[in-house]
């Protein structure tokens, strides 16, 4: 397979590139610094054939200990269907089994029919016992 899955830092074009590529919000420069900084696991997906070039990608977020949250995950939309976002769970998976303690919270939102894959990895709907909510801050 030309595609591998390593644990390493996205840079933030390829980050801002990749979200945008693949349907997700665009966010400001300066968040993405920070938000990348601040990073608990990172995975990145090579094309091992065309010079090492990032397609994917996934986050962990949190504060390594009672919550944390699987963001970002996403694959350019000429690579999916390919089992890539798989890989990127697989690797999300190993590092929360790894590192985090057995009482962490780990959360993400599931957009489309992405809960299927995310129901692989241990995933279940808290609907009805919890809801989940968001809030955008817009300037």
């Amino acid at each position: 397979m030309p595609f591998k899955a390593n644990y390493q830092d996205i840079p933030a074009e390829r980050y801002q590139y990749l979200r945008i590529k693949c349907g997700l919000s665009e966010k400001s420069d300066g968040a993405v610094a920070i938000g990348l900084k601040n990073s608990l696991c990172s995975v990145a997906i090579i094309h091992t054939g065309q010079s090492n070039e990032i397609i994917g990608m996934g986050r962990i977020v949190g504060d390594a200990g009672c919550h944390c949250l699987v963001v970002d995950i996403c694959v350019l939309p000429d690579y999916q269907g390919k089992g890539l976002g798989k890989l990127i769970m697989q690797k999300l998976d190993e590092f929360i089994v790894e590192h985090l303690p057995p009482s962490c919270y780990v959360s993400l939102i599931a957009d489309g029919k992405s809960h299927e894959l995310y129901a692989q990895y241990g995933f279940n709907e808290v609907w009805p016992k919890s809801r989940g909510m968001g809030r955008k801050i817009n300037n």
